[in-house]
């Protein structure tokens, strides 16, 4: 499953979660962001270790400022509240996956 974050709940959903967080920062616009969706979903279901969440960027403009988002889709892959990694448009299944287990090794 994958949780919904806005402004509000994004400190304690993230910032304080211990283990690991993947933020797929998106709009609604954006079409790579909806090709991305499904694979974050599936993600999420093969990897319940890992909390997945996904941010409007159009409605948390502060969240993507302080993380510097400039394209979407991107995502931010945090390790107990910490940033661990920031991975930047669309792939496969696979390969994000795999940049995900990186960021998070590290």
């Amino acid at each position: 499953m994958v949780n919904v974050l806005n402004e509000s709940n994004f400190d304690a959903e993230v910032l304080q979660a211990s283990g690991g967080v993947v933020v797929d920062m998106y709009a609604d616009w954006c079409g790579p962001c909806k090709m991305m969706a499904p694979v974050v979903e599936a993600l999420s279901a093969s990897h319940p270790e890992i909390k997945f969440c996904k941010l409007n960027v159009d409605q948390a403009p502060s969240i993507a400022a302080r993380y510097r988002v400039m394209s979407i889709p991107t995502f931010l892959v945090f390790r107990n509240g910490n940033l661990a990694g920031t991975i930047v448009g669309g792939m496969e299944e696979e390969e994000l996956e795999s940049a995900v287990s990186e960021a998070l090794s590290k």
